[in-house]
């Protein structure tokens, strides 16, 4: 091959290659302009106050397209397909009751995004911010609004036994004590002090009492619902094949997803509930795979995400196993039943 011939094709790659970068370029640039417009048909959405005290509404991220992507929304718990007000607040994860927000964001960086949770007020105003060491994930709040909770997916731990790790941290929210992940605390498993360095947990449910939650350990390959202590600084393993536990209102009953055997293991997950005086289980009526932390609505009724032409929509399904799940509403996830009881 002769030098010029060289030469053209070294000037031939170095064309197709700018061409592909400006394509790239360009398709990303129209795929955010789109994402700032709103799609015709959609939920019709208007800036205004966002208040975690008024009572009778649902607060959610909004993930339709346009210029309140993402922000925490409001609509009347009675009407989640309604006309929705945004209050400029972007969340990826959130959650609020007793007038207290967790939310979790993302900062974008030049070389990668960092994470944070911020603590809000009823008015949505900032109180606290703590560093959140990965993806977040779940995000949980006492019924008192004292204590917040979130976890995060973390990379860099060899020992992950799930094919990934977790950290759960819970701050109080009136004094500002921070732990950070949930590892400190001590395991109890049939009725022993249990250590094991492959020890994950994650998807913290709180009680009313401002000392009892409960929360997902997950170690050799297996998951448990646990009830935790935060005076005592406990985990006590309640009952096994259990994540993302979410706790009623009345506290008798947790929700969670359980894998099922036979499903495919993108998927493996259907929703049940469990008595904890009896700890029977109850199948729901959901037939799909929910990957999510349900929301009770109330004593009756859960409120879930399941993928959406935008990300997510939310649907309801009964708590007793009857009925059949129902859609509320398109383009939303992360719901909080505001200024009442439910943790």
């Amino acid at each position: 091959m002769t030098l010029r011939t060289r030469l053209l094709v070294l000037v031939s790659a170095l064309v197709v290659l700018a061409g592909v970068g400006t394509a790239s370029v360009l398709h990303a640039s129209a795929r955010a302009d789109r994402r700032d417009h709103a799609v015709p048909g959609g939920p019709r959405i208007a800036a205004g106050q966002v208040a975690l005290s008024t009572r009778g509404r649902m607060i959610f991220r909004n993930m339709a397209w346009g210029p309140h992507r993402d922000e925490l929304t409001s609509v009347p718990a009675s009407d989640p397909s309604g006309p929705r007000t945004a209050s400029k607040v972007k969340c990826l994860r959130f959650y609020a009751a007793g007038g207290t927000g967790v939310c979790l964001q993302s900062l974008h960086g030049p070389v990668q995004d960092t994470y944070r949770a911020v603590i809000l007020d009823s008015r949505l105003r900032v109180t606290a911010r703590y560093d959140v060491p990965g993806i977040p994930s779940r995000a949980r709040v006492s019924p008192s609004g004292r204590y917040a909770a979130w976890t995060a997916f973390v990379g860099g731990d060899s020992y992950a036994g799930t094919n990934f790790s977790t950290r759960a941290a819970v701050v109080d929210t009136r004094t500002g004590r921070l732990t950070p992940s949930l590892e400190a605390f001590r395991v109890v498993k049939d009725g022993r002090t249990y250590h094991a360095a492959d020890a994950n947990f994650w998807g913290v449910t709180f009680a009313a009492d401002d000392r009892t939650f409960y929360a997902t350990l997950a170690t050799h390959g297996s998951t448990y619902l646990v009830r935790g202590d935060l005076r005592a600084r406990t985990l006590t393993t309640v009952h096994p094949n259990v994540e993302c536990p979410s706790l009623s209102p009345d506290g008798t009953r947790v929700a969670y997803k359980k894998r099922v055997k036979g499903l495919p293991k993108d998927a493996p997950w259907h929703l049940y509930v469990l008595n904890l005086r009896t700890l029977r289980e109850t199948p729901l009526a959901e037939p799909r795979s929910v990957d999510d932390q349900a929301v009770w609505r109330d004593d009756h009724t859960l409120v879930y995400a399941l993928p959406g032409d935008y990300g997510a929509d939310l649907y309801t399904v009964p708590s007793d196993g009857t009925g059949k799940p129902r859609r509320i509403s398109t383009a939303a996830v992360s719901p909080a039943y505001v200024n009442r009881s439910t943790g």
